[in-house]
Formats: C-alpha cells, structure tokens, sequence
C-alpha cells in the first residue's frame, strides 16, 4: 500500500470515528452504567472479527479499562466453545446465540449484538430474545444498518462500508462505554 493510500485509509477511519454522535454514546453509556450500579449484567456477541471485538470488550468490564475497580459482569457469548458447537450441532448456527440469551439474560441485563453488515442472522435472533426477555438491547453496525436497524433501543451505526473501519469504530465506541461506566463507580 502506497503512502497515498494508506493516508487515505486513516482519513476514512477519523471521519467515521467523526460521524458518531457523542450524546448518543453519552445516553447509551450512562443507561449501560445505571443498569450495571443496580446489578445487571452485559452480554455480547458477534461473528469473526465482531466475536473477537465483543470479548475485547467484555474483557474491559471484567478486568478494568482505566482505573483499578471492582470487575463487573459481562460474558462474550462466543467464547464458550462447547455451547457454540451443541447448539449449532442441535439447533442450527441461527440459534447460537439466542439460546444463550435465554439462559443466561435477565429482564434488565444490557445485550450487545455486534454484526458490520446488520445482516448476520443468530444475531437478529438473539437480539429478538434479549427484546422479547426486557433487556436493553444494543447493536452495532455498520453505514446501513441491516435487518438490525430498528430492532434494539440504541443502533450505532458507523458511517462506513469497509468492514475493518466499522469494526475499529466498534471498538473505540466499546472503550467509551467502559470510561463511562468506570467512571460512574
């Protein structure tokens, strides 16, 4: 990649980073936060790269992000291998997700589905049984939003098409939440 380009590819990364509204991360962190003071959990998901950017983040609230803290619960659904493959061996890849939301969410608990298309169909189950339980339902996606748009309380939407920007937009979006939620302790 030629020096061009790659000023190019950071340029597209800052104004999608840009294009995120800070009072809606502000609302979505200070509703996660409030939930999380009287007890409830985070719960996330996602497929490839959103799996991984949703145990990242998971990572944050059970470990720490800045300051040294209680942990606060919150799982990435992905990461139970053995679930993964029962379920998807019993049940279908569709429902790999939505079966742990039923085990595991509470009316309450804040439920993050992570999907750059929207389009990824054991996460619009999942979060069709998070809404169905009471749970605050999150999504982030990508410039369209998918099937996912409109289906949960807050839908982040980057205002990109290339996959590897939305999800970098994802994951700092992910560490605001944190601080926000960090400092609410």
């Amino acid at each position: 990649m030629d020096v061009k380009k790659i000023k190019e590819y950071i340029k597209e990364g800052v104004d999608a980073r840009l294009s995120v509204d800070p009072e809606f991360i502000s609302k979505m962190g200070e509703d996660i936060a409030e939930r999380m003071l009287n007890g409830n959990k985070l719960i996330l998901f996602g497929n490839g790269g959103s799996a991984a950017d949703a145990q990242h983040i998971a990572a944050e609230f059970v470990c720490r992000f800045e300051k040294d803290r209680k942990p606060m619960p919150a799982l990435a659904l992905h990461a139970n291998t053995s679930s993964l493959t029962a379920i998807g061996n019993d049940y279908g890849y569709d429902l790999v997700y939505s079966r742990q939301v039923e085990a595991f969410a509470h009316k309450d608990d804040i439920v993050i589905g992570i999907s750059t298309s929207g389009n990824s169909e054991n996460v619009i189950k999942a979060i069709d049984k998070a809404n169905e339980l009471g749970c605050l339902t999150i999504v982030f996606t990508g410039k369209s939003g998918g099937k996912l748009a409109g289906k949960a309380k807050y839908i982040l939407k980057v205002n990109s098409a290339r996959t590897s920007v939305i999800q970098e937009v994802h994951i700092a979006v992910g560490h605001m939440i944190s601080k926000i939620v960090e400092d609410r302790l």
